[in-house]
């Protein structure tokens, strides 16, 4: 659009500026040191100079935010489990599936590193709490983690370690037994709850030695291994019908002035239990971001409405305090439209519009095997909304499955036509505070400033 910057009142209002220093007593300086030739073509140039300078300033203030507001970079991601222990333990094989996953540009691994109340690497954290007698290594001997993380940056893939089991733990772990103490309960005093890992018990998330412990060993994995980030999913939580054990009863009394309710879905109970939880993800995100400021911190959780209600998991709350750098809901659905339903909700696109965000889809376990068929359906679903995509999990990619080896291999080579890089080396990112501190309070001892004679009434108070 071009601008005419004599007719315009800017041009006006300053141009006058300009003549009255030409007319000014230093005009002689002026004189001697600009040729009177010059002094014609400079007031002549000026307006067309002023005009180009408005253009680029225009230009620049609308090219800053395409440049901040970068692609959003495509998850291609695999978990690899406890059932993939054959494959981590040994160095050859895992190679060739690092190898493999390469070649059908994947871009990130996903390595169970917490499960069942024991770390599947050495951790001298676990150790010293006495919970784990035995250290998991490779055949040679190798810490599986460390090999897996060289082994895959080397083909230009990232690995954020996954803590699986977060809060819980099987009732006959070291973890349970010798920490009864740390151990939440529903109503009726029991302890355990069960779902596909079998039967379980949850560590209070709202415990200080509980969230101390947890730190502890995310803080291990963070500083000891050079991986590009943490991952928390669904367990990383507390189902809603917990809570009533006596250490958070007397929390809830103390900070409410009132019994929790008996009704476990009570809205005040769900958001006070969730508020706590998104407490202390937000202090976890802190811990890891003061170590390593580019770590990832990703999450995987279920669905929003079944996160929050169920397992008290506000992660879109997360989202928006900066606590998750990016986003993979769990969709473990074999039916397309229930499937579609899940990853075409609100809250999905308001995290796709901040961070990566991608959906989990099963390929199948031991017991159950998933056809290709389905897979594919899933997958050209999540692009078709320009969503990354993790798979569950490795073995099932190819294995237990109800086609052969070579159609499955066809199959996943053209979910990924061409690569899609990724790094941690992103926009460091660190968690507000949840929640915001309480604003100091007013000393008693003070004594109320008196207004002065000009000063304004104060406002009544609003009810």
């Amino acid at each position: 659009m071009a601008v005419d910057c004599r007719a315009s009142k800017f041009y006006h209002q300053i141009m006058p500026g300009c003549v009255s220093i030409a007319n000014s007593p230093f005009k002689t300086m002026t004189l001697r040191i600009i040729p009177r030739s010059w002094q014609r073509s400079i007031k002549t140039l000026f307006p067309l100079l002023f005009a180009l300078s408005f253009i680029i300033v225009l230009l620049a203030n609308n090219f800053i935010p395409a440049i901040a507001q970068q692609p959003r970079q495509e998850i291609r991601g695999v978990w690899m489990t406890t059932n993939d222990k054959d494959i981590l333990r040994d160095r050859r094989k895992l190679g060739d599936a690092v190898s493999q996953l390469k070649r059908l540009n994947f871009n990130t691994i996903y390595p169970v590193a917490w499960n069942s109340g024991y770390a599947m690497y050495p951790s001298y954290v676990a150790q010293q709490r006495d919970i784990q007698p035995f250290v998991y290594r490779g055949l040679d001997g190798q810490d599986m983690l460390a090999d897996l993380i060289a082994q895959a940056h080397r083909q230009g893939l990232l690995v954020i370690p996954w803590f699986e089991f977060g809060f819980m733990a099987p009732p006959t772990s070291e973890l349970a037994l010798n920490h009864p103490d740390w151990l939440t309960e529903k109503q009726d005093g029991s302890q355990t709850s069960n779902g596909v890992g079998g039967e379980v018990v949850w560590l209070n998330p709202f415990h200080p030695e509980v969230q101390q412990f947890i730190t502890e060993l995310v803080l291990e994995i963070t500083t000891k291994y050079n991986a590009d980030g943490i991952q928390f999913d669904d367990h990383m939580s507390l189902p809603s019908e917990f809570g009533y054990d006596e250490y958070t009863v007397a929390l809830y009394t103390k900070e409410t002035k009132k019994a929790p309710p008996k009704d476990f879905q009570n809205p005040a109970w769900v958001q006070w239990r969730a508020n706590k939880i998104t407490a202390f993800m937000s202090q976890l995100n802190q811990a890891v971001k003061a170590v390593k400021p580019h770590a990832i911190f990703s999450i995987s959780p279920n669905y929003y409405e079944f996160a929050y209600k169920h397992h008290l998991q506000d992660w879109l709350t997360w989202v928006r305090l900066d606590i998750a750098d990016e986003l993979i809901v769990q969709v473990y659905r074999p039916n397309l439209e229930s499937f579609v339903d899940k990853i075409n909700r609100p809250e999905m696109q308001e995290a796709q519009q901040k961070i990566p965000t991608g959906v989990g889809i099963m390929t199948g376990l031991r017991n159950n095997p998933v056809p290709i068929q389905q897979i594919k359906s899933q997958v050209q679903a999540v692009q078709g909304y320009g969503l990354g995509v993790a798979f569950f999990y490795y073995e099932s990619l190819w294995e237990y499955a109800p086609e052969p080896i070579a159609v499955r291999l066809s199959q996943f080579s053209d979910f990924f036509p061409s690569s899609a890089f990724r790094t941690a080396l992103q926009i460091p990112r660190r968690a507000a505070t949840f929640p915001p501190p309480a604003p100091p309070k007013p000393d008693p001892k003070a004594k109320p400033e008196q207004p002065t004679k000009n000063s304004p009434p104060s406002a009544s108070p609003t009810t």
